[in-house]
């Protein structure tokens, strides 16, 4: 995806540690990758508008049953309380309908996505505004309603190592799937995604895979913005390809 004209960028951070790793004391690896990410591209793109959402820190309200009634209701016939119960839903989807490009700061918690993203997750799957459901519809009753040409980007870090795809703990990577399942049932289906892993280690090489992550989040931007060619950017990816066999 190659941006010419001015975008909208969606950056969300998820990690319970509010520094950066580091440069504060127990920081968080994600939110060091996601700064240098949008850092990196305000300096190539600085014409592009950013909203940023901390999840981490400001989580957004659980869906409770009054949320699922008003979401369920057609809005005309929704009632004061129903509106006020979807109020922070309505304004969490419109920044998701609204960017061109979401950059998540997803670290792994326990296998999965962190409670606060999840939060965030559920309040943005809105029938009627990024799904639609017909149960007369032939075919499949749901289809997607966002705009098309959104292109998603997770950063993410893990604890242990080899959970990319044909790796010993693939199985147990339920980060990029709780993100790119349920985003791409909205329609957002291209995805770019950088890990740091052995932050339990501690070792040379949790700092190795801090480095070449941030290189591969370097050149993820260049070719985003077009700044990168596609030579490189093919050979980064055959780079990592090779770092993830060898690790």
């Amino acid at each position: 995806m190659t941006l010419s004209d001015s975008r909208r960028i969606l950056h969300i951070d998820a990690s319970a540690r509010a520094g950066l790793s580091g440069r504060d004391r127990h920081g968080s690896h994600t939110r060091r990758l996601s700064r240098r990410f949008i850092d990196r591209w305000s300096a190539l793109r600085p014409q592009d508008a950013i909203t940023y959402r901390d999840v981490g820190s400001q989580p957004p309200a659980p869906v409770s049953g009054e949320w699922i009634a008003a979401a369920f209701s057609p809005p005309e016939r929704r009632t004061e309380a129903q509106h006020a119960a979807l109020a922070e839903s309505d304004r969490l989807t419109a920044e998701l309908v609204a960017a061109d490009l979401v950059v998540i700061g997803a670290p792994m918690y326990n296998f999965g996505v962190p409670a606060p993203l999840k939060a965030w997750i559920d309040n943005v799957v809105r029938v009627g505004l990024t799904f639609g459901f017909d149960r007369a519809r032939s075919g499949a009753p749901y289809w997607p309603m966002l705009p098309a040409g959104k292109r998603l980007v997770i950063l993410t870090a893990r604890g242990d190592y080899g959970y990319d795809a044909g790796e010993r703990l693939a199985a147990m990577n339920l980060v990029e799937a709780g993100l790119t399942v349920p985003l791409a049932y909205l329609g957002l289906h291209d995805t770019d995604t950088v890990a740091i892993e052995y932050d339990e280690f501690a070792d040379d090489r949790l700092a190795a895979s801090i480095a070449a992550a941030e290189t591969d989040v370097d050149r993820l931007v260049d070719g985003l913005t077009g700044s990168g060619t596609a030579a490189n950017l093919a050979a980064d990816r055959f780079s990592r390809a090779s770092r993830r066999v060898s690790a």
